[in-house]
């Protein structure tokens, strides 16, 4: 069974950075893509980056590209974000799905199957 424990968040200053982890267990050897989807009330999930453990291809939302680096180690992926904006402030999920993910179809939200539990990052101005 795929679990994924999520771990990090905070407060901050703008400006300020932070890491987020997702340890994940239970592929058992299948290749996945995984990354973060993030939320504020009122508002539909966007994804934020996500990346295949396999081909180590990385994705990004234009809202968080030369400031958020995805990056694993074995069976950890970790999320490490720099020069953080009001605006990141969210509730931050770890997904991921069995398989790739493409360069069309990454953040499509209904592609990944299994989440973790959310971490709350928030930015002040």
């Amino acid at each position: 069974q795929v679990q994924l424990v999520g771990s990090g968040g905070g407060s901050v200053q703008a400006g300020g950075s932070l890491r987020l982890s997702c340890a994940a267990s239970g592929f058992s050897g299948r290749s996945y893509c995984m990354g973060w989807v993030r939320q504020t009330p009122g508002k539909e999930r966007e994804a934020v980056a996500s990346m295949n453990d396999v081909t180590y291809d990385r994705y990004y939302s234009d809202f968080v590209k030369g400031r958020f680096t995805i990056s694993r180690t074995q069976n950890t992926m970790y999320l490490q974000m720099d020069d953080l904006e009001p605006e990141d402030t969210a509730m931050y999920y770890c997904a991921a799905l069995l398989g790739y993910c493409y360069p069309g179809s990454w953040s499509r939200r209904d592609r990944y199957g299994y989440w973790g539990q959310g971490t709350q990052v928030t930015v002040s101005s």
